[in-house]
Protein backbone atom coordinates (compact mmCIF):
# COMPACT_ATOMS: atom_id res chain seq x y z
CA UNK A 1 0.00 0.00 0.00
CA UNK A 2 0.92 3.66 -0.64
CA UNK A 3 0.46 6.74 1.50
CA UNK A 4 -0.44 9.77 -1.07
CA UNK A 5 0.88 13.14 0.54
CA UNK A 6 -0.93 15.87 -0.38
CA UNK A 7 -0.57 18.10 2.43
CA UNK A 8 -3.70 17.24 4.48
CA UNK A 9 -4.76 14.28 6.30
CA UNK A 10 -1.70 12.99 7.23
CA UNK A 11 -2.04 11.57 10.98
CA UNK A 12 -0.04 9.92 13.48
CA UNK A 13 -0.61 6.55 12.56
CA UNK A 14 0.25 6.70 9.58
CA UNK A 15 3.51 8.65 10.22
CA UNK A 16 4.24 5.75 12.21
CA UNK A 17 3.60 3.43 9.54
CA UNK A 18 5.93 5.15 6.90
CA UNK A 19 8.64 6.07 9.66
CA UNK A 20 9.15 2.86 11.32
CA UNK A 21 7.16 0.38 8.64
CA UNK A 22 8.33 1.21 5.50
CA UNK A 23 4.81 1.63 3.79
CA UNK A 24 5.82 4.02 0.68
CA UNK A 25 4.53 7.57 -0.31
CA UNK A 26 3.92 9.21 -3.10
CA UNK A 27 3.29 13.00 -4.26
CA UNK A 28 -0.30 13.37 -5.11
CA UNK A 29 -0.56 14.56 -8.10
CA UNK A 30 -2.56 18.16 -7.54
CA UNK A 31 0.30 18.95 -5.00
CA UNK A 32 3.21 18.57 -7.78
CA UNK A 33 1.42 20.68 -9.33
CA UNK A 34 0.85 23.35 -6.42
CA UNK A 35 4.84 22.82 -6.13
CA UNK A 36 6.13 23.83 -9.42
CA UNK A 37 3.28 26.62 -9.90
CA UNK A 38 4.92 28.29 -6.69
CA UNK A 39 8.63 27.57 -7.83
CA UNK A 40 7.58 29.54 -10.99
CA UNK A 41 5.86 32.75 -9.17
CA UNK A 42 9.33 32.69 -7.17
CA UNK A 43 11.54 32.56 -9.86
CA UNK A 44 10.08 35.14 -12.00
CA UNK A 45 10.41 37.35 -8.38
CA UNK A 46 14.28 36.14 -8.53
CA UNK A 47 14.45 37.72 -11.92
CA UNK A 48 12.88 41.00 -10.93
CA UNK A 49 15.33 41.27 -8.35
CA UNK A 50 12.20 41.52 -5.25
CA UNK A 51 14.25 41.43 -1.50
CA UNK A 52 12.96 37.73 -0.04
CA UNK A 53 14.40 36.74 2.94
CA UNK A 54 16.67 33.64 2.56
CA UNK A 55 16.24 33.85 -1.36
CA UNK A 56 18.75 37.03 -1.86
CA UNK A 57 18.72 37.72 1.68
CA UNK A 58 21.48 36.14 4.69
CA UNK A 59 19.57 34.83 7.46
CA UNK A 60 19.07 35.56 11.04
CA UNK A 61 21.21 38.72 12.04
CA UNK A 62 22.13 38.85 8.26
CA UNK A 63 18.46 38.67 6.96
CA UNK A 64 19.40 43.12 5.82
CA UNK A 65 22.40 42.16 3.76
CA UNK A 66 21.05 41.91 0.02
CA UNK A 67 22.69 39.21 -1.86
CA UNK A 68 24.01 39.47 -5.67
CA UNK A 69 22.87 36.86 -8.36
CA UNK A 70 26.14 35.17 -8.29
CA UNK A 71 26.17 35.19 -4.22
CA UNK A 72 22.11 33.91 -5.01
CA UNK A 73 23.50 30.83 -6.72
CA UNK A 74 25.72 29.92 -3.64
CA UNK A 75 23.90 30.72 -0.54
CA UNK A 76 21.52 27.94 -0.25
CA UNK A 77 25.05 25.32 -0.13
CA UNK A 78 26.39 27.53 2.30
CA UNK A 79 23.28 28.11 4.58
CA UNK A 80 23.49 24.20 4.45
CA UNK A 81 26.81 23.94 5.51
CA UNK A 82 26.54 26.55 8.49
CA UNK A 83 23.11 24.89 9.74
CA UNK A 84 24.47 21.09 9.95
CA UNK A 85 26.19 22.09 13.21
CA UNK A 86 24.20 19.26 15.51
CA UNK A 87 26.60 17.39 18.08
CA UNK A 88 26.10 13.66 19.59
CA UNK A 89 24.95 10.13 18.33
CA UNK A 90 22.80 9.03 15.95
CA UNK A 91 18.97 9.90 16.04
CA UNK A 92 17.15 6.59 14.92
CA UNK A 93 16.09 5.84 11.41
CA UNK A 94 12.45 6.14 12.19
CA UNK A 95 13.00 9.93 13.92
CA UNK A 96 15.03 11.18 10.76
CA UNK A 97 12.21 9.47 8.46
CA UNK A 98 9.53 10.86 9.97
CA UNK A 99 11.05 14.27 9.90
CA UNK A 100 11.38 13.66 6.44
CA UNK A 101 7.49 12.16 5.89
CA UNK A 102 6.57 16.09 7.88
CA UNK A 103 8.56 18.10 5.72
CA UNK A 104 7.55 16.43 2.30
CA UNK A 105 4.10 17.00 3.73
CA UNK A 106 4.59 20.88 3.87
CA UNK A 107 5.65 21.11 0.01
CA UNK A 108 2.80 19.51 -0.38
CA UNK A 109 0.70 22.69 0.14
CA UNK A 110 2.62 24.09 -2.86
CA UNK A 111 3.96 27.35 -0.61
CA UNK A 112 7.26 26.83 0.19
CA UNK A 113 9.03 27.80 -3.53
CA UNK A 114 11.15 25.16 -3.99
CA UNK A 115 12.17 23.13 -6.59
CA UNK A 116 9.50 20.20 -7.31
CA UNK A 117 13.17 17.97 -7.61
CA UNK A 118 13.80 18.51 -3.98
CA UNK A 119 11.02 17.04 -3.02
CA UNK A 120 10.17 13.97 -5.10
CA UNK A 121 13.73 13.44 -4.19
CA UNK A 122 13.10 13.00 -0.51
CA UNK A 123 9.98 10.74 -1.33
CA UNK A 124 12.70 8.85 -3.33
CA UNK A 125 15.07 8.66 0.36
CA UNK A 126 12.03 7.38 1.98
CA UNK A 127 10.82 4.73 -0.17
CA UNK A 128 14.16 3.36 -1.23
CA UNK A 129 15.48 3.48 2.79
CA UNK A 130 18.18 5.97 2.23
CA UNK A 131 17.99 7.66 5.20
CA UNK A 132 20.46 10.54 6.50
CA UNK A 133 22.66 10.42 9.53
CA UNK A 134 21.61 13.09 11.78
CA UNK A 135 22.82 14.23 15.26
CA UNK A 136 20.41 13.69 17.95
CA UNK A 137 20.96 17.32 19.67
CA UNK A 138 21.69 20.71 18.24
CA UNK A 139 18.10 22.43 17.25
CA UNK A 140 16.88 24.69 19.89
CA UNK A 141 13.15 24.13 17.72
CA UNK A 142 13.06 27.78 15.82
CA UNK A 143 13.80 28.78 12.75
CA UNK A 144 12.52 24.81 13.30
CA UNK A 145 14.56 22.18 13.24
CA UNK A 146 17.68 23.28 11.47
CA UNK A 147 20.81 21.82 12.55
CA UNK A 148 19.03 18.19 11.73
CA UNK A 149 17.11 19.49 9.08
CA UNK A 150 20.40 20.69 7.51
CA UNK A 151 21.98 17.07 7.85
CA UNK A 152 19.36 15.91 5.89
CA UNK A 153 19.73 18.68 3.32
CA UNK A 154 23.04 17.96 2.99
CA UNK A 155 22.10 14.77 0.77
CA UNK A 156 20.55 16.98 -1.79
CA UNK A 157 24.15 17.78 -2.83
CA UNK A 158 25.55 14.30 -2.61
CA UNK A 159 27.42 15.13 1.00
CA UNK A 160 27.06 14.08 4.57
CA UNK A 161 25.98 10.84 5.47
CA UNK A 162 23.34 8.11 5.35
CA UNK A 163 22.48 4.76 6.04
CA UNK A 164 21.10 2.32 3.01
CA UNK A 165 20.45 -1.41 3.10
CA UNK A 166 22.25 -1.61 7.20
CA UNK A 167 25.75 0.04 5.53
CA UNK A 168 26.87 3.35 6.60
CA UNK A 169 27.95 5.71 3.59
CA UNK A 170 28.62 8.95 2.01
CA UNK A 171 25.56 10.85 1.05
CA UNK A 172 26.97 10.55 -2.43
CA UNK A 173 27.65 6.64 -2.16
CA UNK A 174 23.98 5.94 -0.78
CA UNK A 175 22.60 7.55 -3.76
CA UNK A 176 24.56 6.04 -6.00
CA UNK A 177 23.88 2.65 -4.35
CA UNK A 178 20.01 3.37 -4.20
CA UNK A 179 19.71 4.59 -7.58
CA UNK A 180 18.72 8.67 -6.61
CA UNK A 181 20.01 11.25 -8.55
CA UNK A 182 21.39 14.05 -6.78
CA UNK A 183 19.47 17.22 -7.56
CA UNK A 184 21.47 19.83 -6.35
CA UNK A 185 20.37 23.13 -4.37
CA UNK A 186 19.18 25.87 -6.24
CA UNK A 187 17.61 29.12 -5.17
CA UNK A 188 15.47 28.83 -2.21
CA UNK A 189 15.71 25.00 -1.93
CA UNK A 190 18.34 24.61 1.26
CA UNK A 191 15.83 27.00 3.48
CA UNK A 192 12.78 24.80 1.94
CA UNK A 193 14.26 21.37 3.41
CA UNK A 194 15.64 22.63 6.85
CA UNK A 195 13.27 25.33 7.93
CA UNK A 196 10.08 23.58 9.87
CA UNK A 197 9.90 21.97 13.40
CA UNK A 198 9.49 18.59 11.53
CA UNK A 199 12.14 16.42 13.71
CA UNK A 200 10.55 17.87 16.64
CA UNK A 201 6.58 17.07 15.07
CA UNK A 202 7.79 13.71 13.43
CA UNK A 203 9.38 12.47 16.68
CA UNK A 204 6.29 13.84 18.96
CA UNK A 205 3.96 11.49 16.22
CA UNK A 206 5.67 8.16 17.10
CA UNK A 207 5.77 9.40 20.76
CA UNK A 208 2.23 9.67 20.74
CA UNK A 209 1.85 6.28 19.63
CA UNK A 210 3.93 4.63 21.91
CA UNK A 211 2.54 6.28 25.03
CA UNK A 212 -0.96 5.40 23.50
CA UNK A 213 -0.10 1.74 23.54
CA UNK A 214 1.65 2.29 26.78
CA UNK A 215 -1.13 3.26 28.81
CA UNK A 216 -3.16 0.90 27.95
CA UNK A 217 -0.59 -1.67 29.39
CA UNK A 218 -0.63 0.78 32.40
CA UNK A 219 -4.56 -0.25 32.86
CA UNK A 220 -3.61 -3.90 32.36
CA UNK A 221 -1.19 -3.75 35.03
CA UNK A 222 -3.67 -1.91 37.00
CA UNK A 223 -6.18 -4.66 36.69
CA UNK A 224 -3.68 -7.10 37.50
CA UNK A 225 -2.44 -5.00 40.77
CA UNK A 226 -6.10 -4.52 41.92
CA UNK A 227 -7.17 -8.40 41.76
CA UNK A 228 -3.97 -9.25 43.34
CA UNK A 229 -4.96 -6.94 46.48
CA UNK A 230 -8.65 -7.91 46.19
CA UNK A 231 -9.82 -4.83 45.14
CA UNK A 232 -13.23 -3.01 45.11
CA UNK A 233 -14.23 -2.53 41.66
CA UNK A 234 -17.00 -0.19 42.50
CA UNK A 235 -15.11 3.02 41.75
CA UNK A 236 -14.77 1.75 38.33
CA UNK A 237 -18.49 2.09 37.61
CA UNK A 238 -19.14 4.14 34.53
CA UNK A 239 -21.96 6.38 36.08
CA UNK A 240 -19.23 7.45 38.61
CA UNK A 241 -17.14 8.97 35.42
CA UNK A 242 -20.10 9.55 32.92
CA UNK A 243 -21.55 12.10 35.78
CA UNK A 244 -17.90 14.12 35.90
CA UNK A 245 -17.81 14.19 32.39
CA UNK A 246 -14.19 13.63 31.31
CA UNK A 247 -13.80 11.17 28.26
CA UNK A 248 -10.63 10.33 29.25
CA UNK A 249 -11.68 8.21 32.46
CA UNK A 250 -14.82 7.15 30.76
CA UNK A 251 -12.63 5.35 28.84
CA UNK A 252 -9.87 4.31 30.94
CA UNK A 253 -12.78 2.92 33.89
CA UNK A 254 -14.04 0.85 30.57
CA UNK A 255 -10.58 -0.66 29.46
CA UNK A 256 -10.38 -1.78 33.45
CA UNK A 257 -13.55 -3.28 33.52
CA UNK A 258 -12.88 -4.80 30.11
CA UNK A 259 -10.21 -6.64 31.64
CA UNK A 260 -11.08 -7.34 34.33
CA UNK A 261 -14.36 -9.15 32.64
CA UNK A 262 -15.84 -12.68 34.08
CA UNK A 263 -13.21 -12.35 37.38
CA UNK A 264 -14.90 -13.23 40.53
CA UNK A 265 -13.95 -9.53 41.68
CA UNK A 266 -15.65 -7.53 39.38
CA UNK A 267 -18.75 -9.89 39.49
CA UNK A 268 -18.69 -9.28 43.02
CA UNK A 269 -18.33 -12.80 44.02
CA UNK A 270 -15.44 -12.13 46.80
CA UNK A 271 -15.58 -9.70 49.69
CA UNK A 272 -14.13 -6.79 49.73
CA UNK A 273 -13.34 -3.43 51.55
CA UNK A 274 -16.02 -0.55 51.41
CA UNK A 275 -13.17 1.52 50.09
CA UNK A 276 -9.77 1.55 48.61
CA UNK A 277 -6.53 3.76 49.24
CA UNK A 278 -6.82 6.14 46.23
CA UNK A 279 -3.75 4.14 43.97
CA UNK A 280 -6.06 1.55 44.07
CA UNK A 281 -9.31 3.69 43.11
CA UNK A 282 -8.38 6.98 40.92
CA UNK A 283 -6.71 5.03 38.04
CA UNK A 284 -9.38 5.97 35.68
CA UNK A 285 -8.99 9.55 37.00
CA UNK A 286 -5.29 9.56 36.37
CA UNK A 287 -4.91 7.68 33.44
CA UNK A 288 -8.04 9.37 32.17
CA UNK A 289 -6.05 12.94 32.49
CA UNK A 290 -3.21 11.44 30.48
CA UNK A 291 -6.00 10.28 27.89
CA UNK A 292 -6.79 13.55 27.78
CA UNK A 293 -3.62 15.59 27.72
CA UNK A 294 -2.58 13.07 24.82
CA UNK A 295 -5.88 13.80 22.86
CA UNK A 296 -5.12 17.86 22.90
CA UNK A 297 -1.53 16.67 22.14
CA UNK A 298 -2.52 14.08 19.32
CA UNK A 299 -5.06 17.24 18.01
CA UNK A 300 -1.82 19.83 18.18
CA UNK A 301 0.82 17.56 16.21
CA UNK A 302 -1.54 16.99 13.57
CA UNK A 303 -2.42 20.13 12.80
CA UNK A 304 1.27 20.72 12.12
CA UNK A 305 1.64 17.59 10.13
CA UNK A 306 -0.91 19.18 7.73
CA UNK A 307 0.08 22.99 8.09
CA UNK A 308 2.75 25.27 6.60
CA UNK A 309 5.93 25.54 8.63
CA UNK A 310 7.87 27.41 6.57
CA UNK A 311 9.51 31.19 6.33
CA UNK A 312 9.17 32.85 3.92
CA UNK A 313 5.65 31.76 2.73
CA UNK A 314 4.66 32.06 -1.30
CA UNK A 315 0.95 32.64 -2.04
CA UNK A 316 0.99 32.08 -6.16
CA UNK A 317 -2.86 32.72 -6.35
CA UNK A 318 -2.17 36.29 -4.78
CA UNK A 319 1.61 36.24 -6.44
CA UNK A 320 2.96 37.79 -2.82
CA UNK A 321 5.51 36.37 -0.02
CA UNK A 322 5.17 36.61 3.80
CA UNK A 323 8.13 36.56 6.42
CA UNK A 324 6.67 35.34 9.57
CA UNK A 325 7.53 32.22 12.00
CA UNK A 326 5.52 29.75 11.54
CA UNK A 327 8.66 27.31 12.05
CA UNK A 328 8.37 28.32 15.85
CA UNK A 329 7.96 24.86 18.04
CA UNK A 330 6.27 26.10 20.88
CA UNK A 331 2.55 24.75 19.57
CA UNK A 332 4.37 21.20 19.63
CA UNK A 333 6.44 21.33 22.56
CA UNK A 334 4.05 23.19 25.02
CA UNK A 335 1.78 19.95 24.79
CA UNK A 336 4.52 17.52 24.36
CA UNK A 337 6.01 18.48 27.92
CA UNK A 338 2.60 18.07 29.48
CA UNK A 339 2.78 14.21 27.60
CA UNK A 340 6.04 13.34 29.69
CA UNK A 341 4.72 14.82 33.16
CA UNK A 342 1.73 12.38 32.48
CA UNK A 343 3.84 9.87 31.62
CA UNK A 344 5.76 10.44 35.20
CA UNK A 345 2.46 10.61 36.78
CA UNK A 346 1.18 7.46 35.47
CA UNK A 347 4.28 5.87 36.38
CA UNK A 348 4.17 7.07 40.28
CA UNK A 349 0.55 5.57 40.16
CA UNK A 350 1.95 2.37 39.59
CA UNK A 351 4.63 2.30 41.54
CA UNK A 352 2.43 2.98 44.55
CA UNK A 353 0.12 -0.17 43.82
CA UNK A 354 3.89 -1.93 43.47
CA UNK A 355 4.36 -0.34 47.11
CA UNK A 356 0.89 -2.49 48.44
CA UNK A 357 1.87 -5.41 46.87
CA UNK A 358 5.10 -5.57 48.62
CA UNK A 359 4.12 -4.41 52.05
CA UNK A 360 2.12 -6.82 54.12
CA UNK A 361 0.43 -4.28 56.31
CA UNK A 362 -1.30 -3.32 53.11
CA UNK A 363 -1.04 -6.40 50.70
CA UNK A 364 -4.73 -8.00 52.10
CA UNK A 365 -2.62 -10.90 53.46
CA UNK A 366 0.09 -11.43 50.79
CA UNK A 367 3.90 -12.63 52.58
CA UNK A 368 6.23 -9.48 52.78
CA UNK A 369 7.66 -8.82 49.37
CA UNK A 370 5.88 -11.19 47.51
CA UNK A 371 7.83 -14.11 49.19
CA UNK A 372 7.21 -17.26 51.11
CA UNK A 373 10.85 -17.13 52.30
CA UNK A 374 10.53 -13.88 54.13
CA UNK A 375 14.15 -13.56 56.37
CA UNK A 376 15.95 -15.82 54.42
CA UNK A 377 14.57 -14.13 51.05
CA UNK A 378 14.07 -10.81 50.28
CA UNK A 379 11.06 -11.68 47.52
CA UNK A 380 10.95 -8.03 45.18
CA UNK A 381 12.12 -5.61 47.75
CA UNK A 382 14.49 -4.35 46.01
CA UNK A 383 12.96 -4.61 42.23
CA UNK A 384 10.54 -1.13 44.47
CA UNK A 385 14.83 -0.07 44.62
CA UNK A 386 14.37 -0.25 40.87
CA UNK A 387 11.34 1.08 40.54
CA UNK A 388 11.93 4.20 42.62
CA UNK A 389 15.38 4.89 40.92
CA UNK A 390 13.64 5.72 37.70
CA UNK A 391 10.69 7.13 38.59
CA UNK A 392 12.91 10.34 40.38
CA UNK A 393 15.26 10.30 37.12
CA UNK A 394 11.51 11.15 35.49
CA UNK A 395 10.40 13.62 37.72
CA UNK A 396 14.09 15.53 37.15
CA UNK A 397 13.02 15.26 33.38
CA UNK A 398 9.46 16.12 33.46
CA UNK A 399 10.69 19.88 34.31
CA UNK A 400 9.33 21.77 31.23
CA UNK A 401 11.63 22.56 28.23
CA UNK A 402 9.07 24.76 26.70
CA UNK A 403 10.15 27.93 29.27
CA UNK A 404 13.89 27.27 28.88
CA UNK A 405 14.35 29.91 25.87
CA UNK A 406 17.89 31.41 25.75
CA UNK A 407 18.64 34.02 23.22
CA UNK A 408 20.38 33.31 20.13
CA UNK A 409 21.82 35.05 16.62
CA UNK A 410 22.37 38.33 18.42
CA UNK A 411 19.30 38.21 19.59
CA UNK A 412 17.61 38.18 16.37
CA UNK A 413 16.07 34.92 17.15
CA UNK A 414 15.39 35.87 20.98
CA UNK A 415 12.57 33.40 21.96
CA UNK A 416 12.92 29.71 21.04
CA UNK A 417 11.13 26.66 21.96
CA UNK A 418 13.21 24.30 22.93
CA UNK A 419 11.44 21.58 21.68
CA UNK A 420 14.24 19.67 20.48
CA UNK A 421 14.88 18.96 24.22
CA UNK A 422 11.20 17.89 25.06
CA UNK A 423 11.43 15.26 22.42
CA UNK A 424 14.62 13.89 23.92
CA UNK A 425 13.64 13.92 27.23
CA UNK A 426 10.48 12.80 26.72
CA UNK A 427 12.11 9.38 25.03
CA UNK A 428 13.75 8.97 27.76
CA UNK A 429 10.98 9.25 30.71
CA UNK A 430 9.06 6.73 28.90
CA UNK A 431 12.29 3.77 28.62
CA UNK A 432 11.80 4.53 32.31
CA UNK A 433 8.21 4.15 32.13
CA UNK A 434 8.33 0.68 30.21
CA UNK A 435 10.85 -0.71 33.13
CA UNK A 436 8.34 0.62 36.01
CA UNK A 437 5.47 -0.97 34.24
CA UNK A 438 7.39 -4.08 33.67
CA UNK A 439 8.32 -3.96 37.26
CA UNK A 440 4.53 -3.77 38.68
CA UNK A 441 3.50 -6.33 35.79
CA UNK A 442 6.08 -8.63 37.43
CA UNK A 443 5.04 -8.32 40.96
CA UNK A 444 1.02 -8.55 39.91
CA UNK A 445 1.80 -11.65 38.51
CA UNK A 446 3.47 -13.30 41.65
CA UNK A 447 0.87 -12.01 43.80
CA UNK A 448 -1.73 -13.57 41.78
CA UNK A 449 0.30 -16.58 41.90
CA UNK A 450 0.36 -16.40 45.10
CA UNK A 451 -3.35 -16.09 45.92
CA UNK A 452 -3.39 -19.23 43.55
CA UNK A 453 -0.79 -21.43 45.49
CA UNK A 454 -1.71 -20.88 49.15
CA UNK A 455 -5.12 -19.52 49.14
CA UNK A 456 -8.65 -20.49 48.09
CA UNK A 457 -8.93 -19.60 44.28
CA UNK A 458 -10.96 -17.10 42.63
CA UNK A 459 -11.20 -16.53 38.99
CA UNK A 460 -9.29 -13.47 37.81
CA UNK A 461 -10.73 -11.56 34.78
CA UNK A 462 -9.77 -13.23 31.13
CA UNK A 463 -7.41 -9.85 30.33
CA UNK A 464 -5.99 -10.59 33.97
CA UNK A 465 -5.45 -14.64 33.35
CA UNK A 466 -4.39 -13.62 29.45
CA UNK A 467 -1.37 -10.96 30.81
CA UNK A 468 -0.58 -13.17 33.86
CA UNK A 469 0.02 -16.23 31.07
CA UNK A 470 2.33 -13.97 28.92
CA UNK A 471 4.56 -12.55 30.97
CA UNK A 472 4.95 -16.48 32.40
CA UNK A 473 6.79 -17.07 29.35
CA UNK A 474 9.51 -14.57 29.75
CA UNK A 475 9.83 -14.61 33.46
CA UNK A 476 9.22 -17.19 36.07
CA UNK A 477 7.32 -17.25 39.60
CA UNK A 478 10.13 -16.38 41.90
CA UNK A 479 10.28 -19.61 44.11
CA UNK A 480 14.00 -18.53 45.95
CA UNK A 481 15.95 -15.34 45.51
CA UNK A 482 17.61 -14.75 42.30
CA UNK A 483 19.51 -11.87 40.56
CA UNK A 484 16.29 -9.86 38.92
CA UNK A 485 18.17 -7.53 36.57
CA UNK A 486 17.54 -10.35 34.19
CA UNK A 487 14.00 -10.39 34.63
CA UNK A 488 13.67 -6.95 35.12
CA UNK A 489 15.10 -6.18 31.57
CA UNK A 490 13.37 -9.07 30.57
CA UNK A 491 10.10 -6.98 31.62
CA UNK A 492 10.96 -3.70 30.14
CA UNK A 493 11.81 -5.40 27.10
CA UNK A 494 8.12 -6.95 27.12
CA UNK A 495 6.31 -3.71 28.26
CA UNK A 496 8.25 -2.07 25.45
CA UNK A 497 6.70 -4.80 22.51
CA UNK A 498 3.71 -4.50 23.54
CA UNK A 499 3.13 -8.70 23.51
CA UNK A 500 0.82 -8.24 26.77
CA UNK A 501 -1.18 -5.45 24.98
CA UNK A 502 -1.55 -7.53 21.96
CA UNK A 503 -2.56 -10.50 23.08
CA UNK A 504 -5.29 -9.08 26.16
CA UNK A 505 -6.61 -7.12 23.00
CA UNK A 506 -7.07 -10.44 21.24
CA UNK A 507 -9.50 -11.91 23.96
CA UNK A 508 -11.33 -8.91 25.35
CA UNK A 509 -11.41 -6.52 22.23
CA UNK A 510 -9.84 -2.94 22.21
CA UNK A 511 -8.71 -0.97 24.77
CA UNK A 512 -9.17 2.48 22.72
Amino acid sequence: MTLIIKGSGLTIDEVVNVARNGEKVELHSDSILKIKKCRAMLEKKIEAHEIMYGINTGIGEFSEVVLNDEQVKEFQKYLVYNHAAGIGDAMPLEHVRAAMLSRINVHAHGNSGCRIEITQTLVEMLNKGVTPFVCKKGSVGACGDLAPMAQIALLMMGEGNAYYKGEYLTGKEAFEKAGIHVPGLMARDGLATINGANVLTGMSAIYLHDVNNWLKQAEIACTMSLEALKANFGPYNHKIHEIRGFSGAMRSAASIRKIATDGDLLEKRIKVKVQDAYSMRSTPQVIGAAHDAIAYARSQVEIELNGVGDNPIFFPDENIQLSGANFQGSPVSLPMDMIGIAVTMVSVLSERRLNRLNNPALSVGLPPFLTKGAGMFSGMMLSQYTADMQIVEQRILSAPASIQSISAAADQEDFVSMGMNTAIKNIQILDNAYGVLGIEFMAAAQALDLREKYEEKFKFGKGTQVAKDVIRKHVDYLEIDRPLYKDHNKMKELVASCEILYEVEKAVGSLE
